[in-house]
């Protein structure tokens, strides 16, 4: 088959039909073998065989029709669409001439090399022999996945969840007009697109490894805080990248920042004028032995805060007797500053965040609570407020079996946005 690009719109500049001596038009064959000149023959006149003698073009063109509307291997609806040929005719008809035919053997050969070479260098797809882990609904796997089902290759909660709605009451009808119609048309071009985006992402998630976002930090955590950070900054941009160059680029940098360490250590050595690796080793040793008389010096100074305060020098005494005696302290040092505040939860990749607004994003970053834990929290106290028409916050801690000053916090968020009332 060929195509006629080449010809301008005239009918009168297309070759002619060397049967019936027309003007050409698609679909049309090119012997491969005659010419020049070319011999063009057009399929207007269809009861010639072409590629078996108990064939015609005309059912050449209905079997390929068939496979396209009904796919491959539904031979029997094939059959039922051609109308002329039995369903075992077509399946032998089409592998022998479609599939097996030894002049598309090239052909095929040429776009499977080429598909290998494209994915040459991309990652090594995983393909398990076991049958996959079917965790339960709200089990502590199923959590830590995501809610990710990998029997079906689904999430039980998608992206753009709700995205079918759209065209629940949507029914194409031979009476509908022709704006009608194309509004009908838009929306399932809207719905296509937005499965596209979801197979996106999903897509993403697979191949990066973010289905167990646990394992993922804990691989995260084996670098250093710097490239910590970078990985942080990076990770926008692994979706273009790919997971092998990405996990190239995390790897590269990492290294390259052990060298940089590495050579601001020798570097040190320089500068201190050492010039082999015994005097190198001495020389730590000394470091972290005045390390050590400066923390001491240190702890020193922070009793010194206290000397008005008996209890608060015998505190540090039994806890310099603890570090001296090469055990962790046991009871903290007191500050005039109060115990230190945590740094605010990092929310970035939580499952459950994109179900928060502003309000409670902050809310779970202040407390330190993921956003999963949250929305089972909210649900609890919800219900139970409707059920007893208000709620008090001895009910909602014993209900959520937390620290009790999250539990307040969280209660005070629930009453202050009207979400709950008093009992």
């Amino acid at each position: 088959m060929d195509r006629l690009g080449s010809f301008s719109n005239d009918p009168s500049d297309k070759p002619p039909c060397r049967g019936c001596s027309s003007y050409l038009m698609e679909p049309y064959i090119k012997c491969a073998e005659c010419g020049p000149p070319p011999f063009f023959l057009c399929l207007q006149t269809s009861d010639f065989p072409v590629l078996d003698p108990s064939w015609t073009a005309q059912e050449e063109m209905a079997l390929l029709e068939a496979v396209m509307d009904c796919g491959f291997g539904n031979w029997q609806d094939v059959a039922n669409q051609m109308c002329t040929k039995t369903k075992e005719e077509c399946e032998k008809h089409y592998m022998k001439h479609f599939i097996n035919n030894p002049l598309f053997a090239s052909t095929l050969l040429n776009l499977k090399q080429a598909e290998e070479a494209k994915t040459a260098d991309t990652a090594i797809p995983f393909h398990s022999t076991d049958d996959p882990p079917r965790p339960t609904f709200d089990s502590l796997l199923s959590r830590d996945m995501a809610g990710y089902m990998p029997a079906r290759a689904d999430f039980i909660e998608e992206f753009d969840n709700y995205a079918e709605w759209d065209l629940r009451d949507i029914d194409f009808v031979e009476d509908d007009s022709d704006i009608l119609h194309a509004l009908k048309m838009a929306v399932v071009d809207i719905y296509h697109s937005r499965l596209k985006e979801r197979q996106r992402r999903k897509k993403i998630i697979r191949d990066h490894g973010l289905i167990n976002l646990r394992k993922f930090q804990l691989m995260e955590r084996r670098y250093p805080k710097e490239v910590q950070d970078l990985y942080e900054t990076m990770r926008r941009f692994a979706r273009i990248v790919g997971p092998v160059e990405h996990d190239k680029f995390i790897e590269s940098h990492a290294l390259e920042f052990e060298l940089r360490r590495e050579i601001k250590r020798l570097q040190e050595y320089r500068t201190a004028g050492i010039t082999n690796f015994c005097s190198a080793r001495t020389y730590d040793h000394l470091k972290k032995t005045r390390e050590e008389e400066r923390l001491k010096r240190t702890m020193l100074s922070e009793v010194l805060q206290y000397i008005q305060d008996s209890s608060a020098c015998q505190q540090w005494l039994r806890r310099q007797a603890d570090i001296d005696s090469g055990l962790s302290p046991s009871i903290p040092m007191a500050s005039n500053s109060g115990r230190r505040s945590a740094p605010p939860l990092n929310l970035t990749g939580l499952p459950g965040t994109e179900k928060l607004n502003e309000k409670e994003k902050e809310l779970c970053q202040m407390v330190r609570l993921v956003p999963g834990a949250y929305l089972e929290y909210k649900s609890a106290l919800l219900n139970e407020c409707n059920k007893q028409g208000g709620l008090r916050l001895a009910q909602a801690r014993a209900l959520i079996k937390i620290d009790v000053n999250k539990t307040r916090k969280i209660y005070d968020f629930l009453i202050r946005e009207g979400y709950i009332t008093k009992g």
